[in-house]
């Protein structure tokens, strides 16, 4: 009897709280309610715009597509004729020559920047505005303007300056592949760094300023508090901004594609999928060239941030 009463007195405690829950999820469910209608706006976004892509281009990779439309299932083939098309590694080649520049250009300039600027006290907004100004310009426009820079003759900037102080004239774009590809990553560098820079003062300036104050006491200079206390300290921004960089400088287009077009044999990987798709009129190989980068970026990513963790574990 005592069981049979105790298990009433539950039952009628769970009727009185459940609408008492119900309540309070509906509560919830109003006061969170803007909250959820903006990520289903998020949600709605990457499904259209990054998802669907995804998943279509997987599935045009096995078929044969053109601009007018005409569709048919070829298997493998597009791979086949991707990977034995002698432009695939020549577009791979100047890809990772662009990505190794990149970081050693690209990567390197804009923390030694930021570190340049957190350091300055007088007009440091100007110069930070500065910076940043490049980011401003309508890519294609500057890419215009620095192709008029590597102009060959004595019109282009550059070879202006060099004939200014007796130098002779460069072919910038035209002498060999390597310094074309440089001269592009000097473009990408210049108008991209703005962003990363910012970044990185964001991070410099949460650094403590007594970690400073105590290596200065120790008689480190700046060349030391950088090694010793301002990259120990970004360590985990210089790692994700280094990922993020390599993965942009591997999806390389507007640069070759404005700049040199397919002088010097720069055409990247990106720019042969472009080409795939809008010269040779052949959707599925563009398809099945943009599958096989995207599975070496997530391998790659996949990769590092797994050295990452145990990096961090150790």
């Amino acid at each position: 009897m005592a069981t049979i009463n105790l298990t009433r007195a539950v039952a009628r405690d769970l009727r009185a709280a459940d609408p008492a829950r119900r309540g309070g999820l509906r509560r919830k469910l109003r006061r969170n309610a803007t909250a959820y209608l903006f990520l289903a706006g998020a949600v709605l976004c990457f499904a259209v715009f990054s998802w669907y892509p995804m998943i279509r281009e997987v599935i045009m990779s096995f078929q044969y597509t053109n601009f007018a439309g005409d569709t048919k299932w070829v298997g493998l083939r597009n791979y086949q004729r991707v990977l034995h098309d002698p432009d695939f590694w020549s577009a791979w080649r100047t890809t990772g020559l662009f990505t190794l520049f990149a970081l050693v250009v690209g990567y390197a300039v804009p923390f030694a920047l930021a570190v340049v600027l957190n350091e300055i006290r007088h007009a440091r907004s100007y110069f930070r505005l500065l910076v940043y100004l490049p980011v401003m310009m309508p890519p294609v426009a500057a890419a215009f303007l620095w192709k008029w820079f590597y102009t060959p003759d004595d019109s282009g900037l550059f070879n202006a300056a060099l004939h200014a102080v007796g130098l002779p004239s460069v072919q910038w774009l035209q002498s060999s592949h390597t310094l074309a590809v440089l001269c592009l990553v000097l473009f990408s560098t210049w108008i991209n760094m703005g962003g990363t820079v910012l970044v990185y003062l964001a991070s410099l300036q949460g650094i403590p300023g007594e970690l400073y104050e105590a290596a200065e006491l120790d008689g480190a200079g700046l060349l030391r508090r950088v090694w010793h206390v301002t990259v120990p300290q970004t360590r985990l921004i210089l790692s994700m901004m280094l990922l993020l960089q390599i993965v942009g400088t591997m999806q390389v287009f507007l640069e070759p594609y404005i700049i040199t077009g397919s002088a010097n044999d720069t055409t990247s990987v990106v720019y042969l999928i472009y080409q795939y798709a809008f010269n040779y009129d052949n959707y599925g190989s563009a398809a099945a060239l943009g599958v096989l980068l995207l599975l070496v970026l997530i391998a790659f990513a996949g990769g590092y941030l797994w050295l990452s963790r145990r990096a961090e574990e150790e």
